[in-house]
């Protein structure tokens, strides 16, 4: 059974990631989530710092998600690497996490609600994103890429265009794209 925490933490990320972090309201998580306000302070002592907790929970969610799926797909690092776009369409079409559907990056999204830099909240979202890029680094050099940074940052930037794309014009095939030009970059960058 979850923790009134728990319970707590993932209300406020379905209703952040779904309505937004600044349009969602104590109130309604509380009524969703069944919990007393007193025991929402007891454990946070602002919505800010349950926006950071919300983050910290989906960073740990999605890229558990992510990595699994890259690694269910292949032991072959190149193959995973193209895994990882076919992970992107399922997400894309509500198919990754139950009950959450899409609704965009929830840090792209909280990084355009909290756009100053230093904000705890675009924090959180910009290691979420050099995390991610860390896997794809890591997966490159394991597939023998001259230069597997930069290889990293092409194909990180193909996923995000495919997320802003399928989140913005509502383009889930935008994965199926962004996987065919991944395909051209990983056969000029890796040896044959």
């Amino acid at each position: 059974m979850k923790s009134k925490r728990d319970v707590l933490v993932d209300t406020a990320l379905r209703l952040f990631y779904t309505q937004g972090f600044n349009a969602t309201g104590i109130d309604k998580i509380l009524a969703e989530s069944g919990v007393a306000k007193m025991t929402m302070y007891k454990h946070f002592k602002s919505k800010d710092e349950l926006i950071l907790a919300a983050l910290m929970r989906r960073d740990e969610q999605f890229r558990d998600w992510l990595t699994a799926e890259m690694q269910k797909a292949s032991p072959n690092p190149r193959d995973q690497l193209l895994a990882m776009f076919d992970a992107l369409e399922e997400w894309f079409h509500g198919r990754a996490f139950k009950g959450m559907g899409f609704s965009g990056c929830a840090f792209i999204n909280a990084s355009s609600e909290f756009a100053k830099l230093d904000h705890p909240a675009h924090q959180i979202a910009a290691e979420h994103k050099r995390c991610v890029l860390e896997h794809i680094a890591d997966l490159c050099t394991k597939a023998g890429a001259s230069d597997p940074r930069q290889l990293a940052e092409q194909l990180a930037l193909l996923k995000e265009g495919a997320i802003v794309t399928a989140q913005v014009r509502g383009l889930p095939e935008s994965a199926r794209i962004a996987k065919t030009m991944a395909t051209t970059l990983l056969d000029a960058a890796l040896p044959a």
